[in-house]
């Protein structure tokens, strides 16, 4: 796999949003509700920040993760993945891709929460050292699937 991992450009944002809305279709509906229009309205000054990263596979976009800087936690809010690239290692790739940027960037930690029904979601995470920190109601309240909530403590490279 020839992948790139980059900081998305503010000229990509239409393209990452349509990979995470058609990514995250399937992941939502399944929560019993629907993407909002307005959903991913935070990407925009997430792109400017440089906290939506990329996989590219020449000029294609084939997989984003948005994060989120608390501290020294890197919260994981979305890892999306072209519907017709997944199951093919692309959200791993990603996963050990951001350790690197996390670290140099002054993170310690990890997080990210998944719905509990998605248990191939909660293995993968497992596979790169995530522990569960916690299971509950999600803090956004759209739906009642509990959630699980995942750590991950970084080692110095």
């Amino acid at each position: 796999m020839a992948i790139a991992f980059a900081v998305a450009m503010p000229v990509q944002l239409a393209e990452v949003e349509r990979l995470m809305r058609s990514a995250f279709t399937p992941y939502v509906r399944a929560l019993g509700r629907e993407i909002a229009a307005d959903a991913y309205a935070w990407f925009t000054d997430a792109v400017v920040r440089g906290d939506i990263h990329v996989a590219l596979d020449g000029t294609e976009i084939v997989g984003v993760m948005a994060t989120r800087r608390r501290d020294d936690d890197l919260e994981l809010a979305l890892i999306g993945v072209s519907p017709a690239r997944q199951k093919s290692g692309i959200a791993s790739w990603m996963l050990v891709g951001i350790e690197p940027v996390a670290w140099a960037a002054g993170v310690r930690t990890l997080s990210l929460m998944t719905a509990e029904m998605m248990q191939d979601r909660v293995r993968l995470y497992e596979r790169h050292g995530f522990r569960i920190v916690r299971r509950g109601p999600p803090e956004h309240g759209k739906d009642s699937h509990v959630r699980v909530y995942m750590a991950k403590t970084l080692r110095v490279p």
